[in-house]
């Protein structure tokens, strides 16, 4: 079942894990049975399935402002932000983080896959602005990462760790066995910080231990979980 916030609020966010079953159509699972489980979803959240907002995912910096439902996964981006009532902005991941963005007063909101590649050439930093230029603040943005690789298992090799770093700062980390890791939660909560978004959770899973989440660095072909964001049209 999703992680929901359900209090009456004008945005609603959401994350799934692995007992909402695959919702990503690009990893060779039957196409029925990724269609029932985004069916479920839907069901839990009190929504339709023609209202989610899927991505094409590419470990791009691209953002793509949308404003009315799509019969296709948005081409080529890593962001998705919208000003439009109910219309559900979802992102998929198996380790990236997953990062939801919103300005309730502004009504802006923002579905942000965020891996190590996209984390580093600016992904977040690029969705902000692109909140900004429509009406928000920084100081109004909530942002909520998800379930992610964390840093004591993210292990990489040293130059990938200083090149992130060099882009990200606040990433490079080490290893539960002393060796060069990545931590892109805590890179992002710096950048976010140095935006000014001060308004940041984090949740703390780690996907490739935690068995209750997909992860493609624990299980190579593996499905993918999901964050669901939305204005809800409420005050």
């Amino acid at each position: 079942m999703p992680v929901i916030d359900t209090t009456d609020r004008p945005v609603r966010m959401a994350f799934t894990g692995r007992a909402a079953g695959n919702l990503a159509s690009h990893v060779g699972d039957d196409p029925s049975t990724v269609l029932a489980n985004r069916q479920r979803l839907a069901d839990v959240l009190g929504l339709k399935p023609e209202q989610f907002v899927w991505m094409e995912q590419l470990h791009t910096n691209t953002v793509t402002v949308v404003n009315k439902q799509q019969d296709a996964p948005v081409a080529a981006t890593d962001a998705i932000v919208t000003t439009a009532e109910n219309l559900a902005l979802c992102v998929l991941v198996a380790d990236c983080v997953p990062v939801l963005l919103a300005d309730p007063h502004a009504k802006v909101v923002a579905a942000v896959h965020a891996g190590r590649i996209g984390a580093r050439n600016g992904i977040v930093k690029n969705t902000v602005e692109e909140m900004l230029k429509l009406g928000a603040r920084p100081g109004s943005i909530h942002a909520l990462l998800g379930p992610a690789a964390a840093g004591e298992s993210y292990e990489v090799p040293r130059e990938m760790a200083d090149d992130v770093e060099k882009h990200l700062p606040g990433s490079k980390t080490r290893t539960k066995k002393g060796t060069p890791g990545i931590d892109v939660r805590a890179g992002l909560v710096r950048q976010l910080m140095s935006l000014g978004v001060t308004q940041i959770d984090a949740h703390p899973a780690d996907t490739i231990t935690d068995e209750t989440f997909f992860s493609y660095r624990r299980e190579k072909e593996t499905g993918r979980q999901a964050g669901v964001i939305w204005l809800t049209g409420g005050k």
